[in-house]
């Protein structure tokens, strides 16, 4: 079993900052995909940024330039780096994760419960 823990959001003024943290723990063998989605009240769940195979990164064109992915493959935690917030980048922001285990060669795809960040305006 595969566990994402999100932490970091909140209350913040437009203009501002926030940094989320994802720490993935469990029968973790191989990481795949490492990514951020949110979900705005009334809207469907939508890429923010992904980490994919090669080292590469993807961003929603809403956030480039603002937001920055990161990794550290030490401890399997994924940050979300978020600037010049803006009052519709509120949301739940949830962590993804594409991985194996070490009973199953099948790509597992993980889900954290969601943190609310919320940007007033």
């Amino acid at each position: 079993q595969v566990q994402l823990v999100e932490s970091g959001g909140g209350l913040v003024q437009a203009g501002g900052s926030l940094r989320l943290s994802c720490v993935a723990s469990g029968d973790i063998f191989s990481i795949k995909t490492m990514g951020w989605y949110r979900q705005a009240p009334g809207k469907q769940r939508e890429l923010v940024a992904k980490l994919v195979p090669g080292g590469r990164t993807n961003y929603a064109d809403s956030v480039k330039g603002r937001f920055t992915i990161s990794r550290v493959n030490a401890n399997n935690t994924l940050y979300l780096q978020m600037t010049s917030l803006k009052p519709e980048d509120t949301a739940v922001y949830y962590c993804n994760l594409g991985t194996t285990t070490t009973t199953n060669s099948r790509l597992l795809d993980v889900w954290g419960q969601g943190t609310l960040v919320t940007v007033s305006s």
